[in-house]
């Protein structure tokens, strides 16, 4: 009896033990369930992450150049005869320039040109953005404030004469505008100024150009004039270089991104206030900032720069590829092509609609975003400005407060604004609406004069995008929030995506469809950031093609009609292997799309395959991998991580 007493007590313990051990499991196992639910959407970076596998800078995917691109070289030399301009000519050609940085090189661009067809001497042109009104440093005339005056005269020695100013004898008589005056559209024909320019040129010994659509000459010249097209390379690459406290403070700006060893991308947002009314994007912002945007397309219908209505719809034109891609979306797409947490960022651009807010999904993505203001000193970018002399203080004081009543009461009598939809009754205008340089939206229906100090930031302005120009360029990847978006003005990408294709036309430069990307982002829109493995592979693929011949012959079709520099192929280029080893892809007009380029001299090639050893023997750590890596392509690599990744828990994506 004791025996089978024993065997009871002993049977009852295990069995309390099991009972305690399985409510044991039971808890951890739904702790741990809730911990996950809620981790996966505390950390952003564990979706990508886990999805693509963990990447760093040393991923030669990202970073390393286009070998596809890599026989293509810098070569814009005449091909032909090319007689060297002479002082016995039809007179002189002086400009007025009116824009930002952007359409102001375009302009140049096309002026010289022009001077070239006409044989005229071209008198160094006035950028009315940097004129003394502006409130600038006396240390610079108009050009100089950004360009080497000196530079631009010797180097185009050869194709035209260059002036700094009129002869004296004539300068009075432009003061009583005695000259005849030409306000070309960006789309004029050589024909215009062989027909209807060159007659007045030659009768008045002087004309005067109005520039403001950013240029003066159509994009893509008759297949006769090859050597015109040159020009405009010789100019824009060569001949246009900033001044030296630019460059040098560029340089300082690039040695300090690569202190750590580590490569760097540029990104240029191209959120630009009309660029964004233009195309009627004013809902993909809130609030203030969309009645900002609406003012300014009310303004360009005014001026018939838009023969549409004010009201669209923001988001069909979005899905259309007419909006840039919003700071967010571009962090998104980075990280789907698997670039680390610790990659570094340059953000290019000294206008930022939307203010620092829309750089805050992109920065918690992107840590290390930087720009000018993070990399120089307040005493470096003084001294690029220069001494400037005071100005008066501000004196603007808001009016009183406004009673509901009377809000109301004047909003009821108010005819349509330009909004994309009126505000609620009830909607606060919050005290720093009121601050901001956007505050007199909040009070008045007209936008205020600029003050002193806006036109001195105006031209301040232009040294920023010179400076952050010079670091997109020699950034080993850069990637556009918005180029050829059909406005035929000239865009800060577009124009860095020229430069860098003229010079090293194998770096890395990302030539998307936004139009695609809209519709892969309309797929996941909900749920951004946990894309799954298909949606993440398609933004790879499409984003890879971009950077090589796909891409370029993309950019070919949208991009050269409008504006040549932003894609000088094939007249300024050469290759380095034999035409019969290259593509060769022409257009519906017959000219060609890639692939048509000259064989590069014999001097060029040697350069080349010297260049090209000295790479190879002395590359950098990031383009070293494990040796495993090296024998996968790109689309092999990107499978193998997924499938890794969802094999291990496959049950955790929320899209499957």
């Amino acid at each position: 009896m004791v025996f089978k007493s024993r065997i009871k007590w002993i049977a009852l313990f295990v069995l309390i033990l099991s009972m305690g051990s399985l409510v044991v499991h039971l808890s951890i196992t739904k702790s741990s369930g809730v911990q996950l639910a809620y981790s996966a959407r505390d950390n952003l970076w564990q979706d990508f992450d886990s999805l693509l596998g963990t990447q760093d800078f040393r991923n030669k995917h990202l970073w390393r150049p286009v070998k596809s691109l890599e026989t293509l070289q810098p070569y814009a030399n005449p091909r032909n005869s090319y007689p060297v301009p002479s002082s016995n000519n039809n007179r002189f050609i002086y400009a007025k320039i009116f824009g930002g940085f952007d359409k102001i090189r375009s302009s140049i661009c096309d002026l010289v040109t022009i001077s070239r067809l006409l044989n005229a001497t071209l008198v160094i042109p006035e950028l009315q953005e940097s004129l003394r009104s502006k409130g600038i440093s006396n240390k610079f005339k108009s050009f100089s404030y950004l360009y080497d005056e000196e530079q631009f005269i010797a180097f185009l020695k050869n194709d035209v004469i260059v002036m700094k100013a009129l002869p004296e004898s004539l300068k009075a008589a432009r003061k009583r505008n005695e000259f005849p005056l030409f306000k070309p559209k960006s789309s004029a024909s050589p024909k215009f100024y062989l027909e209807d320019v060159l007659p007045k040129l030659k009768k008045a010994s002087v004309i005067g150009l109005i520039l403001s659509d950013g240029g003066c000459l159509q994009s893509t010249l008759p297949a006769s004039m090859p050597e015109l097209q040159r020009l405009r390379c010789r100019v824009a690459f060569h001949a246009l270089q900033l001044r030296s406290e630019i460059q040098v403070l560029g340089k300082k700006i690039v040695d300090r991104l690569r202190k750590s060893g580590q490569p760097f991308l540029a990104y240029h947002p191209g959120l630009v206030r009309d660029k964004l009314a233009y195309h009627g994007c004013a809902e993909i912002f809130q609030d203030i900032h969309s009645e900002l945007i609406q003012y300014r397309r009310a303004q360009l219908i005014k001026q018939k720069f838009i023969s549409e209505e004010l009201i669209v719809d923001s988001h069909l034109r979005r899905d259309k590829g007419l909006c840039p891609l919003m700071p967010e979306e571009v962090g998104i797409l980075l990280k789907a092509l698997g670039y680390s947490q610790k990659a570094i960022i340059y953000l290019a651009g000294s206008e930022l609609f939307g203010g620092q807010r829309v750089l805050i999904p992109l920065r918690s993505m992107f840590p290390n975003l930087v720009d000018r203001t993070s990399l120089c000193s307040m005493e470096e970018l003084s001294e690029l400005v220069g001494p400037e002399a005071p100005l008066p203080e501000n004196t603007y004081k808001m009016p009183h407060r406004k009673s509901d009543k009377q809000l109301k009461e004047e909003w009821n009598k108010a005819g349509p604004r330009p909004r994309p939809l009126p505000p609620p009754p009830d909607r606060p205008i919050y005290q720093h609406e009121k601050e901001g340089w956007y505050g007199w939206v909040t009070e008045n229906d007209t936008e205020p004069t600029p003050s002193p100090m806006d036109l001195r930031n105006q031209a301040h302005r232009l040294l920023w995008d010179a400076l952050d120009y010079t670091v997109s360029v020699e950034a080993d990847v850069f990637f556009p929030g918005f180029n050829n978006d059909g406005s035929g003005w000239p865009d800060f990408s577009s124009l860095v995506m020229g430069q860098r294709l003229y010079e090293r036309p194998s770096s890395r430069t990302y030539r998307l469809d936004r139009k695609v990307i809209q519709e892969l982002f309309n797929i996941t829109r909900e749920d951004m950031y946990h894309p799954n493995r298909n949606w993440t592979l398609r933004v790879r693929k499409h984003l890879n093609s971009s950077l090589g011949e796909s891409g370029l012959i993309r950019q070919s079709m949208l991009s050269k009609p409008r504006s040549f520099l932003s894609h000088p192929l094939p007249e300024c280029s050469c290759r380095t292997s034999t035409l019969e080893d290259s593509k060769q892809i022409r257009g519906d007009d017959g000219r060609f799309l890639y692939g048509g380029e000259d064989e590069c001299p014999k001097w060029i090639k040697s350069a080349g395959v010297e260049k090209s050893k000295n790479d190879d023997s002395d590359q950098p750590d990031y383009e070293h991998d494990l040796l495993a890596e090296q024998s996968e392509t790109e689309e092999e690599f990107a499978k193998s991580k997924v499938a890794s990744a969802f094999d291990q828990d496959e049950e955790w994506d929320p899209n499957d």
